[in-house]
């Protein structure tokens, strides 16, 4: 079975994903879900032979040629200017999420031929793990670029899962949300939280071209899995850094919970999600009583995944 159109492939000079080709999968997706009558455009004719937009028609909405369009899907545009981009995102009406990952892409191409490998070991300092313990009561976990399970306190091993019981290789959230039955009963919209696991792969994909690890990952999850085949087909980015989550556990029952996960600014790409309960609800009584039954002996995890 083969990998869903995903812009990865071996490159001569060793890469595994193309951020230029991944510019013209994503400009096309976007314009394939605009209609003509979205953007304000006349429509001519009954029959067209594409769902949204044509590319004649985002060229002259962004103010660009056609051709350059075209040289630019095709994966074969350079040095695409801020301004370009800016009138492609209008044209496109894209979020500020996907604004972002289009700017993302192109910068990427442009600096990440020199770039040094990433590191084959992602490492958590040690007061984060330190604070981590200290949350205890609070689901809390730390994430790597590749969604690794990094670090955790206990409480979030008693909602989720004891993630110490698992092969270093298997802590992962997207795996765990795409190949773990489990995984997938626990979350009321579970979709909204599968699609949020892949939009943060695919970002960080095409800034790390040089990561086998990353690759065989998506591999692993496309062949395993339909519903990431769909969404990683998509190329959609949704940013979920806060919210509500519900979830059904299989003793605590039904619990609703808020979430914030933030970015860490030592530059690592490591990502810290806490989940809090309203003081005095059932859902912050419940999860008292999960995280007495969960696992005593385990505090705050440092894991570190070696090659996959």
């Amino acid at each position: 079975m083969n990998a869903p159109e995903m812009a990865v492939k071996t490159q001569g000079d060793g890469r595994v994903f193309d951020p230029h080709a991944e510019i013209g999968a994503f400009l096309r997706t976007r314009r394939g879900r605009l209609s003509p009558q979205d953007a304000g455009l006349p429509l001519y004719g009954r029959y067209r032979r594409v769902p949204g937009l044509r590319r004649e028609e985002l060229a002259q909405l962004a103010g660009v040629s056609v051709a350059y369009l075209t040289r630019l899907e095709q994966g074969r545009g350079h040095n695409v200017s801020a301004e370009v981009l800016g009138a492609l995102s209008r044209a496109l009406r894209l979020t500020d999420a996907e604004h972002d990952h289009l700017t993302r892409l192109a910068k990427c191409h442009r600096t990440n031929r020199h770039a040094p490998p990433p590191p084959e070991r992602e490492r958590v300092r040690p007061a984060l793990r330190e604070m981590l313990t200290a949350l205890d009561g609070v689901p809390a976990y730390v994430t790597g670029w590749r969604s690794d399970l990094l670090a955790w306190n206990r409480t979030a091993a008693a909602l989720f899962g004891d993630w110490d019981q698992l092969p270093p290789q298997e802590r992962n959230w997207a795996r765990l949300l795409f190949l773990s039955p489990g995984s997938r009963r626990l979350f009321d919209d579970w979709e909204t939280e599968a699609a949020g696991a892949v939009g943060a792969l695919r970002v960080h994909a095409a800034c790390r071209p040089d990561d086998p690890r990353l690759l065989s990952l998506v591999t692993e999850l496309s062949t395993g899995s339909e519903d990431f085949r769909r969404l990683w087909s998509h190329h959609d980015i949704t940013e979920h850094h806060h919210g509500t989550t519900h979830l059904h556990h299989p003793l605590a029952g039904a619990l609703t919970l808020s979430f914030e996960t933030l970015q860490l600014p030592d530059g690592s790409d490591q990502t810290l999600t806490i989940h809090h309960a309203l003081p005095g609800s059932p859902t912050s009584e419940n999860l008292r009583l999960l995280t007495s039954w969960g696992p005593p002996a385990l505090t705050a995890r440092d894991v570190e995944l070696g090659g996959r």
